[in-house]
């Protein structure tokens, strides 16, 4: 079996909703990253084998393929395909997995991997309320109910399940919210997110600007401030402020082999180390991550002590409290740099925007390995170990 390499990585600065980046089509969006990444990696896009890009809402403006759209907005030729992944908010991190399985397996070379979301022109949901709404049913099926009879698929509920299950109190979820809120504001400042960052013009109050920073950030954010908030669920937990935000942004990444390094001349950032998805629960839906992380590290002959940083998507704060008591964990490699409560989680473009940060964090802090975990609707989780070289 070949090897898989990441040789380029490039997100967006995270939008808020109907913020800085509402203007932009997602497929215009994703055409952006698409450039950068040809351009840091200086190659000839008509290199390029085949682009595989994540996205949840697949319906409206990312409907029809919107990573064809993303090529087709992009400078790449067009006799480059192109192909759009739905793994949840894990899929553009499947995007990678299955660019790295095409590199590995010989049949490619050259493969883009990414994901786009605007959740500003595509909101959360849209892609199953839209055609309930007009009497074509929802994706819950007969024999699925037959399964699980009368049991919503519902991640607010699985969530608190989670929270309910490793005793987490609504005080140490805020506690990890403000942190998150602390290392993004902390990071962004020194500038730790500068070389991962592709500045996108935007409008302003001024004219035309850049976007360069993540809009999410809340740089005053207090504990005291996020117990005002009302919780998610009548007496649960999690408050907004615990949660994930909703978030516009992209990221690219190219991936390759060793006969593509020969072929271009790159030099590898990462090397692909293991590559695991699981299965799980559909009902606490989120909690898969901590058997798949156990799962990837057997599969790769390692200890969580091992890694060195730790990417796990905040989507809840109970989704990564639970993964690092369920592994033992160091706390101080995970979410660096903040993650998704402070700087935005824009559903299938994430797992490829925590990839780009994984990558150059290691690179920063001189780190070898790192892990990414990704909680995914319907009881899912995908994890990635990488070795930076």
């Amino acid at each position: 079996m070949g090897e898989a390499y990441l040789v380029a990585a490039v997100r967006t600065a995270g939008g808020r909703r109907n913020g800085r980046l509402r203007d932009w089509h997602p497929a215009d969006l994703g055409g952006q990253v698409i450039d950068a990444v040809v351009a840091r990696a200086a190659i000839d896009p008509a290199l390029i084998d085949d682009v595989i890009f994540g996205c949840v809402g697949q319906v409206g403006q990312q409907s029809n393929n919107v990573a064809r759209g993303a090529v087709l907005s992009s400078g790449l030729p067009e006799r480059v395909p192109a192909t759009t992944v739905d793994r949840q908010c894990g899929s553009s991190q499947q995007a990678i997995h299955f660019a790295a399985q095409a590199v590995m397996s010989g049949t490619m070379d050259m493969v883009l991997a990414g994901g786009v979301e605007s959740m500003s022109r595509v909101p959360m949901m849209l892609a199953s309320s839209l055609p309930a709404e007009h009497g074509f049913g929802s994706p819950k099926s007969a024999g699925m109910e037959a399964r699980y009879p009368g049991v919503p698929y519902d991640q607010f509920s699985g969530a608190e399940l989670i929270a309910e299950r490793f005793a987490l109190s609504r005080e140490t979820l805020k506690a990890f919210s403000v942190e998150s809120h602390r290392r993004a504001a902390q990071a962004t400042m020194a500038g730790a997110f500068a070389d991962e960052i592709l500045p996108i013009p935007v409008s302003g109050a001024d004219g035309a600007e850049l976007h360069l920073a993540d809009e999410g950030i809340r740089y005053d954010a207090t504990a005291e401030a996020m117990a005002q908030l009302a919780t998610i669920r009548p007496g649960g937990r999690h408050t907004a402020a615990s949660a994930s935000q909703i978030c516009d942004g992209a990221a690219a990444m190219l991936v390759v082999n060793e006969r593509g390094l020969k072929a271009s001349g790159l030099t590898p950032l990462a090397r692909i180390h293991q590559l695991t998805v699981l299965g799980g629960d559909p009902v606490a839906m989120l909690d898969v991550p901590l058997a798949a992380t156990a799962l990837a590290l057997k599969r790769a002959g390692m200890r969580i002590d091992d890694i060195d940083l730790y990417e796990v998507n905040e989507a809840f704060a109970s989704v990564p409290l639970a993964w690092l008591q369920d592994t033992g964990a160091d706390p101080a490699r995970l979410n660096v740099n903040g993650g998704a409560i402070a700087l935005g989680h824009p559903l299938g473009g994430s797992g490829a925007k925590l990839m780009t940060t994984l990558v150059h964090a290691l690179r920063a802090r001189g780190g070898r390995y790192g892990l990414q975990a990704m909680c995914e609707g319907g009881g899912m989780a995908n994890v990635t170990i990488i070795e930076r070289l």
